[in-house]
């Protein structure tokens, strides 16, 4: 129980800031002519909240299946790393099975909380004090969706296009940190974002996502190694 509590405590902020940002998806997912069933089962099955917000702008821009399929893939790729570091640092204290029940739930957040509570792997039960955070926030961001979709039937279109700055904001709020720590990674988003633009004017806007996405990353990979030597 106290391991729960724990969790619960320590995942709480994860919470507060899931619910806004999952209400917002909720609302714009359901005015590009998502059904509530469909918005709320992309939550609950794809449960990445960039990758939603970008399927959605995507589907509204009439991109393709295949365009929305690897776009989502480029970008949740860093997810098959983050589990990877996470799992090896507690693969000593937790069973496989717990591991494996795990890694589905991290996301940039609950990552970023679990890393910074590794000690707790090493306690009585300590797997349920991750459990508790990844489920809590799971839960807030699926319900989030639900009431948003709900909400997308009755606010005005032109007050939901509004909340859309809500996704700019976490990605800005992921960002300034790094950027602190490091100015390389401005450069990164820049140039990412150049690649993005440029690549525009001349394919389709879902495949430019793409090239921006895969381009951006490998410019990553070239300053992390040289910082690394």
């Amino acid at each position: 129980m106290y391991m729960i509590q724990k969790g619960i405590q320590v995942g709480f902020p994860i919470i507060l800031g899931y619910i806004p940002v999952a209400l917002t998806y909720g609302v714009l997912a359901s005015q590009s002519g998502m059904s509530l069933l469909d918005l709320t089962l992309m939550s609950a099955l794809v449960y990445a909240g960039a990758s939603q917000f970008m399927g959605v702008n995507m589907m509204a821009a009439s991109a393709s299946a295949i365009e929305i399929v690897v776009a989502t893939f480029v970008l949740n790729f860093r997810h098959f790393i983050m589990s990877l570091s996470f799992m090896n640092e507690i693969r000593d204290r937790v069973s496989l099975k717990g591991r494996v029940g795990l890694s589905l739930g991290l996301t940039d957040e609950t990552f970023a909380v679990a890393s910074m509570n590794k000690e707790k792997a090493e306690e009585e039960k300590g797997v349920f004090f991750y459990a508790t955070i990844y489920m809590a926030a799971y839960l807030s961001w699926v319900i989030g969706s639900f009431v948003g979709g709900l909400l997308g039937e009755v606010i005005p279109e032109r007050l939901s296009q509004s909340m859309g700055i809500a996704l700019y904001a976490m990605f800005i709020g992921l960002l300034i940190p790094s950027v602190k720590k490091e100015i390389k990674f401005g450069f990164i988003a820049i140039i990412a974002m150049l690649i993005n633009v440029i690549a525009n004017q001349f394919v389709s806007s879902g495949w430019a996502i793409v090239l921006g996405t895969v381009f951006g990353g490998l410019t990553g990979v070239y300053f992390l190694k040289e910082k690394q030597q």
